[in-house]
């Protein structure tokens, strides 16, 4: 019979301890961290689909048409593209054949409507070429770059930040998404909005300075761009104030029309 000492007796103990530890390790790596709470997933409806776009980040690109480029004091045979973003909280839905009612916003005296051509993006990269771009579009939409103009002109003129007059809740209003198999890619159509019933802004898609596929191989120089990712490609000339009661009525070629209410 073999005699064990208190040492031995101890040792071995520590070493089946270490064993279970080692072994439990991994069953606890292989439980995956919980959010604490529940965010939602902000998605816009595409026409004719059941399912729904996931939109991860909105762009929207400044000053894309020569004419209000220069009604913003900007000189468009000059400036290179610049770009700035909107929270995906921002987005507004609006149903075609509906006006919705879109609330007038805290902290302005002067609220500005934009409408633009906006793309959906289904894949993205990084230095993506210009000939390449559109392949990477979904869809488009039919958009409204609403904006708290009092408020952006006043941070820039104190050479700060102007998200305050850009990002905020319903900021970004949209129609649902074409898939681009049915549409096509927009390269040119007129594209106008009315505020009770009077045309103010009337353009055509082909005065844009830069392209969507430009705009997309731009900012994927500076962000890596990934499915998700929706950018608002500029607005023409005759932006303006609106007021509550005002209904709004933007129209573009070859897409539904979008309409809202300032309430």
């Amino acid at each position: 019979m073999t005699t064990l000492d208190r040492r031995t007796v101890l040792a071995s103990g520590a070493l089946a301890l270490a064993g279970a530890a080692t072994t439990s390790r991994p069953a606890a790596a292989a439980t995956a961290a919980q959010p604490i709470f529940a965010v939602d997933t902000i998605t816009i409806p595409i026409a004719g689909e059941s399912g729904v776009f996931p939109v991860r980040r909105i762009y929207c690109i400044g000053r894309n048409y020569a004419a209000h480029a220069i009604e913003r004091g900007s000189d468009p045979n000059r400036e290179p593209p610049f770009f700035f973003q909107k929270p995906t909280d921002a987005i507004q839905n609006v149903a075609v054949g509906e006006t919705a009612e879109h609330p007038y916003p805290s902290l302005t005296q002067n609220y500005h409507h934009e409408v633009e051509l906006v793309a959906a993006l289904k894949s993205g990269g990084t230095n993506i070429p210009a000939d390449k771009a559109l392949d990477h579009v979904y869809g488009y939409a039919l958009g409204l770059d609403m904006t708290r103009r009092d408020l952006q002109n006043g941070m820039s003129a104190q050479k700060k930040p102007w998200e305050i007059g850009k990002s905020f809740d319903h900021a970004a209003v949209i129609g649902p998404i074409h898939p681009v198999g049915k549409t096509g890619h927009f390269d040119k159509g007129a594209i106008s909005l009315a505020v009770n019933g009077t045309v103010r802004q009337n353009s055509d898609l082909s005065k844009m300075i830069w392209s969507v596929a430009e705009q997309i191989a731009k900012l994927s120089e500076a962000f890596e761009l990934k499915a998700g990712d929706i950018i608002y490609s500029g607005t023409p000339e005759n932006v303006g104030p609106v007021v509550k009661g005002d209904v709004l009525l933007a129209k573009l070629d070859g897409l539904p029309d979008l309409s809202i209410k300032i309430v």
